[in-house]
């Protein structure tokens, strides 16, 4: 392309310097004549003259007499006429002939125009047209797709193809390629000739790597070491056991002056009020695949906070109050984020005040030679203020009155900066709008201000389709349809069915948070509830009881104050529980057609006394403190109580309380550490039907808490039964086991977990890991009735291959094969081992569990991973490494 460009370019050379020679011929031979023609016959009486020397004649200029096109295809002869600017009659030189080849050049039009005919006035324009474009094509682009570059390029289909505008556009792919971290990217525009004058435009593109950031030097750093400094920056050296989880180890010129502003904070936070950094260079490895960053810094002296002051023009806030919640104290290590977050609270406090615009201004007294820096808080005169208006915008579905009722301020009232705070997290709260809502101040009078919130609606609706997998329930399935904001007006409305191995549900309810426009929350629920529980045979799951749940729910509630809510509620149930009678029943008579009597040795005596149908009528309240700043809570705690009394009615009576504590710490740079603690007691106010019957039915039992590290029900009382091996002289091994959970009637459980950050690219794709540290128990249950039985001699009697009726003789548990055969007097026998109960795990100590997760929100849907290790555990629990959870919407 290069050498056709030079050819296109002498050849315009050769066009003009032909014109000029032609014209300067034009003009020599009327110089010639003028100069040898005979001077006029003077009159012979007078003397000749002398003769004056002739002025110098201009250059002559022609006419154009015809003006003809050659070469046009597409054009008409005529537009390119009026491009040249040539026209019969015309008069022409050298400088108008060259004018008018540089106007057709400018068109962009023409590859290539000559002007001939200059000598004779019948001036001949020759053109080559540029071609016109089929289409353009780009090839080898895999990280930047076509619907990415294309809308970047300038040329496009049946436009005239121009060298200039095709190397722009691979200045414009290369840029597009560089913003993405690929500084290696190529480009090569290369044309494919067709028929009638048209092309193909192809650019060929070779991504390249992604340019990382081999290494960060750091030059001049004395007190602080080159590691720590990096950790500082938001960029980061490539390479390293998690590197390709990292996106923010890629060079981005933006982030380069970024990392220098984190630098000067870092210093400024440590006292190094002087510090600056002197250069920064970002120089391409010779291979063009990575970056290697240079710093230069100076640090400069350290310094120490001097004299603290304050001058206040507020008659509210008085210097003494201002120097006490500045907290900063005269001696220590000068700290520029200290002063920002004293400049933050006073704002703060002149905001409960109502001064919503108060001018702070921390005023620096540098000593360079006793190296101290004394402060000076002025606070300037602020007339009080008060909200003109509320404004709110972006809504299209939510009615302004949802939003409107979560504000702790109304028009009119004097401004208060932490009610304007709580309205914000109170709206976050409702999940209806995308995260980061902000309500911005703007002063629209000297003592009003107008408070405007613009919200980013999603969605709230579904009508979800969801198929998944976990370590419990196998494969489930759920149908569901959902309205938190049903109508757009905070109502919510739920329907659903759910089925998977061992549960399946169906309920419909709904939610009036604000009945009657009042603060009264107002809901209701019916529903269906089959749930299967299991035991283990070994390590195998094996179904036991079924539960059949059915009954309804109403609930009333309303706000104490700002973070207290009361809540209260009334639930019927009906509950059958009820056994596999093909696997746990027989007829103990032996004249019924179908097994009729649950049979303990099958069942276990523990689960036989469950069964049957029960009502229970349940009367409860719920108190809440709930200060969290949102749904995804980074800061703020939640405190709950409740009580639920069952005995209004029905056949079971007990006072069940349970309590939960939760509180969430923000640490900065994306951390954020939550603790959690609950428990709860069932007393119940009844007896058992017998002292190995516990009074709380199975059904009404915990089975939390689920610790990770911990199977599902993998803590807590337990039954488990060992088969005798066959020699009656001891147990065999787990897999002749079988393990049932009965539930307790308390429990306890601790967590603290610790959110750990992500780069930007991990968290675009919804990772969000954490390291946590369970623990808890499960118990307090009486003790059941429990099985020690011995192995069995079945024995047939008569003579010869005459059978009689078998007949089973006990052994004493000890007793081997060898004694049933001695015991036998029939000709065959056969022997049954015998089997021995445990009762285990009903035991207060803790387990505890250690481990590491992630959330992902992957294109399946919510997906939670965990792999934890217990470290202290009871006989008969079952730990477990690993467990996920994960479900998808279709």
């Amino acid at each position: 392309m290069i050498a056709e460009a030079n050819q296109v370019l002498i050849k315009r050379t050769r066009g003009v310097l032909l014109l000029g020679t032609i014209l300067g011929g034009w003009s020599a031979p009327a110089l010639a004549q003028q100069a040898t023609a005979p001077a006029p016959v003077a009159a012979q009486t007078a003397p000749a003259p002398q003769a004056a020397p002739a002025p110098q004649a201009a250059p002559q200029q022609r006419v154009i007499r015809s003006v003809a096109v050659r070469g046009a295809q597409r054009l008409e002869a005529e537009t390119v006429r009026s491009y040249s600017g040539l026209n019969p009659g015309q008069a022409y030189d050298a400088e108008v002939l060259d004018t008018a080849i540089k106007a057709l050049y400018d068109t962009e039009l023409f590859a290539d125009a000559q002007i001939t005919g200059a000598d004779t006035g019948n001036i001949v324009i020759e053109i080559r047209e540029n071609p016109v474009i089929n289409r353009i094509v780009l090839e080898g682009n895999r990280r930047l797709k076509d619907d990415k570059i294309l809308p970047e390029i300038r040329l496009a289909p049946r436009q005239i193809f121009t060298r200039t505008k095709a190397r722009s556009d691979v200045e414009r792919i290369i840029e597009l390629y560089k913003r993405q971290g690929r500084f290696a990217a190529r480009v090569e525009p290369k044309v494919v000739t067709l028929d009638q004058n048209r092309v193909d435009l192809v650019f060929e593109i070779s991504e390249g790597d992604l340019s990382k950031v081999r290494a960060i030097n750091i030059i001049g750093n004395e007190k602080f070491d080159d590691g720590q400094l990096r950790k500082e920056m938001y960029t980061r050296e490539s390479g390293g056991l998690l590197g390709f989880l990292k996106s923010n180890d890629t060079y981005d010129p933006d982030r380069l002056a970024a990392d220098q502003q984190k630098l000067r904070a870092f210093y400024l936070t440590q006292g190094y009020a002087d510090f600056r950094v002197v250069s920064a260079l970002a120089e391409l490895t010779p291979d063009r695949r990575d970056f290697v960053i240079t710093y230069v810094v100076e640090e400069g002296p350290r310094y120490k906070f001097g004299a603290i002051a304050a001058e206040s023009e507020l008659r509210d806030l008085k210097n003494d109050a201002i120097i006490k919640l500045a907290g900063i104290k005269q001696g220590d290590w000068f700290n520029a984020k200290a002063i920002e977050d004293s400049v933050t609270r006073l704002n703060e406090a002149a905001g409960v005040l109502g001064y919503a615009f108060t001018e702070i201004d921390p005023a620096y007294e540098r000593n360079a030679e006793a190296r101290t820096m004394g402060i000076t808080f002025r606070v300037g005169e602020t007339p009080r203020t008060y909200v003109d208006r509320i404004n709110i915008s972006g809504n299209t579905g939510t009615r302004d009155k949802v939003v409107r009722r979560e504000f702790r301020v109304n028009e009119g009232d004097a401004f208060n900066a932490i009610k304007v705070k709580r309205s914000q997290d109170r709206i976050q709260s409702l999940g209806y709008f995308q995260e980061k809502l902000e309500i911005k101040q703007e002063q629209v009078a000297p003592d009003r201000v107008a408070l405007n919130v613009e919200v980013e609606e999603k969605p709230t609706g579904q009508l979800q389709l969801s198929a998944g997998y976990s370590s419990l329930e196998r494969f489930i399935l759920a149908l569901s349809v959902e309205q938190n904001n049903f109508r757009g007006m905070g109502q919510s409305l739920s329907a659903g069915i759910n089925y998977s191995r061992y549960s399946k549900a169906i309920q419909l309810g709904f939610t009036e948070p604000y009945f009657l426009d009042k603060q009264i929350l107002l809901g209701g629920e019916i529903y269906r509830r089959d749930y299967n529980s299991f035991n283990f045979v070994g390590t195998e799951r094996n179904r036991t009881y079924s539960q059949a749940q059915t009954g309804f729910g109403v609930r009333l509630g309303f706000p104490v104050n700002e973070f207290i809510n009361f809540g209260t509620r009334y639930t019927l149930n009906l509950d059958d529980i009820t056994l596999d009678k093909s696997q746990f029943y027989t007829d103990p008579d032996g004249t019924g057609p179908l097994p009729s009597v649950c049979n303990p040795l099958l069942a276990g005596q523990y689960l036989c006394d469950e069964l049957g149908k029960r009502t229970t009528s349940l009367l409860g309240y719920s108190l809440v403190f709930d200060n969290t700043n949102g749904i995804r809570a980074t800061r703020g705690q939640r405190l709950v109580f409740s009580q639920d009394f069952a005995g209004l009615g029905g056949d079971v009576k007990y006072i069940r309380q349970r309590g939960e504590a939760v509180k969430f710490w923000g640490l900065g740079r994306g951390f954020i550490l939550s603790a959690r603690a609950e428990g709860g007691y069932i007393h119940p106010l009844q007896k058992g039907i017998r002292d190995t019957v516990d009074p709380i039915r199975i059904s009404d039992r915990f089975f939390t808490p689920q610790l990770r590290g911990f199977d599902i029900r993998g803590i807590g009382p337990r039954v488990r039964r060992t088969s005798y091996n066959a020699d009656g002289s001891a147990l065999i091994d787990d897999d002749g086991r079988v393990t049932d959970a009965l539930g307790g009637r308390a429990y306890y459980q601790g967590r603290i977990e610790l959110e750990i950050p992500l780069g930007a690219g991990a968290r675009n794709l919804g990772l969000r890991p954490s390291a946590f540290v369970d623990v808890g128990s499960l118990f307090k249950l009486r003790t059941p009735a429990l099985a020690n039985i011995p192995g069995t001699c079945f024995y047939t009697t008569g003579a010869g291959t005459t059978t009689a009726t078998s007949v089973g003789e006990s052994l004493d548990p000890g007793e081997t094969k060898a004694d049933c055969r001695a015991a036998g007097t029939g000709e065959t026998f056969s022997f049954t081992p015998g089997y021995r109960e445990q009762f285990l795990g009903n035991s207060a100590r803790p387990r505890l569990a250690v481990g590491i997760g992630v959330n992902w929100t992957s294109p399946f849907g919510p997906l939670r991973i965990d792999i934890a290790k217990a470290l202290l555990t009871q006989e008969g629990d079952d730990p477990k490494l690993f467990s996920f959870n994960v479900g998808t919407a279709f």
